[in-house]
């Protein structure tokens, strides 16, 4: 496991969830939730938050179908995760699946007893933190970088 912190970054229509790790990769907890709405904006701020944490690498979720195939959230995720990699080269970012990251952070924070109009505004930051916790697993466990890694065109 390479030691270092990670962000985590889970690409919504209206927002986007920021979530970061522990130096040693063991804790993913939430850092803030970022409009989406003005996609510029929203890049300065993951930029903002990548030189504030200085992580080692950022983790974007790409939304895919439970059969595997990637539709329009996918496709958005992916050229986010590009835009990002760009304005943060030459730090790395990867795309990891994130099938059900949502539903398990729904599911969580119900379980928490947060409701739901409370929720939206903290659900998008707790998928970040089961993508990012994904990911340490996923790497704890096979010993390599989760997921795909985004090629910055020079």
């Amino acid at each position: 496991m390479r030691r270092g912190r990670r962000i985590a970054v889970d690409v919504g229509q209206a927002r986007i969830g920021v979530a970061s790790c522990d130096p040693d990769g063991l804790l993913a907890t939430p850092v803030e939730t970022v409009p989406a709405k003005d996609a510029p904006a929203a890049r300065r701020r993951i930029r903002a938050i990548v030189e504030e944490y200085e992580p080692i690498e950022v983790v974007v979720g790409l939304p895919r179908s439970l059969s595997g195939n990637e539709g329009p959230a996918a496709a958005k995720a992916r050229a986010f995760a590009a835009d990002v990699a760009k304005i943060i080269a030459p730090l790395p970012v990867r795309l990891v699946d994130e099938r059900m990251s949502t539903v398990t952070a729904t599911h969580g924070l119900r379980a928490s007893g947060v409701n739901s109009r409370k929720g939206r505004a903290v659900v998008d930051q707790a998928a970040a933190v089961v993508i990012l916790q994904s990911a340490l697993e996923t790497e704890r466990v096979s010993g390599r970088p989760p997921g795909e890694t985004v090629e910055v065109a020079i």
